[in-house]
């Protein structure tokens, strides 16, 4: 009995021995709860905290790479505008140089120089392929005021030759003493090579008397009465050649005075008392 007795009470001690270690789990196992109901509400602030601050990075990104694109935008616009602005500027500026070469103003360089094509030659270069042709111009320059010049110019195409041409012309200018700006002085001959000129100043009204080249060199120099008289080649290269070489010789009574310490008026009493000697002979 005694022994059924001892193992009964030992029984119920298990027993409770069992059923306070239950209560102090579950107790355990509230607080365990409690405190994880207690941290995850925060951890959710927390995470929702970092979301908001993410959103509003991303939108404050946006907004600075909305703005930086509008200020790109606002600058190559600008920098369009501008470039817009300097081509029109330059087309107008162009376009007005256009417009003056073509109307041709007082100030302007064609205004200045009276330019005449003489001739144009298509010259043949062969080659072991065959033939290279190119073109050959001949141009005289002048200022319509005792200045003139001729040059020649050589290229694949026609206004490049031309331009050649004129520079050299340009360049090789010379002065011509004009009487009373419309004849020359005296009568003058001329030679280079086969070309023979004869150029004779003439009276008011008679207008120029000459062949294609040598007018065209008379019209560039401003000469208003002369009769020209060309003997031997009619080479438009040696024609010009000639009378240059011609007027190159010409002079005026200034001239001449000064070379022999004169006055002009002596040397015109001359030449108007011959002119008068003559006259009184053919009467």
């Amino acid at each position: 009995m005694v022994d059924k007795i001892e193992k009964n009470n030992k029984k119920t001690n298990d027993t409770d021995q069992s059923n306070i270690e239950n209560k102090i789990a579950k107790e355990k196992s509230n607080e365990i709860k409690k405190d994880t109901e207690v941290k995850t509400p925060q951890v959710a602030q927390t995470i929702s905290d970092e979301k908001k601050q993410s959103e509003e990075k991303l939108k404050l990104n946006k907004e600075n790479g909305q703005a930086s694109n509008n200020s790109q935008t606002k600058t190559l616009t600008s920098n369009k505008s501008k470039q817009k602005k300097t081509n029109d500027n330059e087309k107008k500026t162009s376009e007005v140089k256009r417009s003056q070469s073509e109307t041709g103003d007082k100030f302007n360089d064609q205004n200045e120089f009276i330019e005449k094509l003489v001739s144009i030659n298509r010259v043949a270069k062969v080659v072991k392929g065959g033939r290279r042709f190119s073109f050959a111009a001949l141009v005289v320059v002048g200022d319509g005021n005792g200045m003139v010049g001729h040059g020649k110019g050589k290229a694949k195409e026609v206004p490049e030759a031309i331009k050649k041409a004129t520079e050299e012309a340009k360049n090789k200018m010379i002065r011509v003493p004009l009487r009373q700006g419309r004849t020359l002085h005296h009568d003058i001959k001329g030679r280079f090579d086969s070309g023979k000129v004869y150029l004779r100043s003439a009276p008011s009204g008679t207008g120029v008397i000459a062949g294609g080249p040598m007018r065209a060199v008379f019209e560039a120099l401003g000469i208003q009465d002369i009769v020209a008289k060309s003997v031997g080649t009619s080479n438009p290269h040696n024609m010009v050649r000639a009378t240059f070489e011609a007027l190159k010789v010409a002079s005026s009574p200034k001239i001449i005075a000064m070379r022999r310490g004169l006055k002009i008026n002596d040397i015109t009493k001359r030449r108007k008392n011959s002119q008068q000697g003559n006259d009184n002979v053919k009467n």
